[in-house]
């Protein structure tokens, strides 16, 4: 089973979050700051991580600023309800998801069954030849879904889960307009609920990314009031 790193200073959450996914036979790995959490992701790279964003020695936004220097590890961030500038920050910085406090036990195991689903390839184990048929190539753009890898004039571009699904659906039909609501679909569940801030927000993540490898990238046009395409 998936390995899940929890980062809070609060040991009653620790204890509580813990319980609940060992339940469903998560291996779990806690920390009470940022700091240590990465000392320990240098030898035990969990599969996905939980965040809280207020801590000491090292705050939530902080650990996931330097954790996404070097991987693409799936991350939750909790977070009280008068954080939503902090929640539209770390949307931009790379998160994935976000449980706002108070969350029932339940919820918070549904959301990470979610993006572990969306981060795990799918068909493992698939002959080459049907996994080569599987990778999108438009013009510069090659994505390999199997191995969660995307690159732009050869060159990777680093993507999280949820910004890769959403290029994704972008790039499958060039030209097409895809509304907010149908990147949602795309990029979500069922269960998780996200509002229009969040997929504009992953939309810049991903020009920003690209405009790093090249900065005359402009493929992903906004149609206001409409949605996003990617260019023919």
């Amino acid at each position: 089973m998936p390995t899940i790193a929890l980062v809070d200073d609060d040991r009653n959450i620790l204890t509580s979050i813990s319980i609940a996914l060992e339940a469903e036979g998560y291996r779990i790995m806690t920390y009470t700051d940022g700091a240590s959490a990465l000392d320990g992701f240098k030898t035990s790279m969990p599969d996905l991580a939980i965040l809280d964003i207020k801590m000491p020695r090292m705050d939530g936004m902080e650990t996931l600023r330097r954790l996404r220097q070097k991987s693409d590890v799936p991350v939750i961030f909790l977070t009280s309800k008068d954080e939503e500038i902090d929640e539209l920050f770390g949307l931009k910085m790379g998160a994935d998801d976000f449980i706002r406090k108070p969350f029932s036990q339940r919820l918070l195991v549904e959301r990470v069954k979610a993006v572990l689903r969306r981060a795990t390839p799918k068909d493992v184990g698939a002959p080459k030849d049907i996994d080569s048929a599987k990778v999108l190539e438009r013009g510069l753009l090659r994505m390999d879904p199997e191995r969660h890898t995307c690159t732009w004039k050869g060159e990777p571009v680093t993507l999280t889960v949820t910004e890769f699904l959403i290029l994704q659906a972008l790039a499958q039909r060039p030209g097409v307009v895809k509304s907010r609501n149908a990147l949602m679909d795309a990029a979500y569940d069922d269960q998780v609920y996200v509002d229009d801030r969040t997929i504009d927000s992953h939309i810049k993540r991903l020009r920003k990314k690209f405009k790093q490898t090249d900065d005359d990238f402009d493929m992903i046009e906004t149609l206001y009031g409409v949605g996003y395409r990617f260019k023919e």
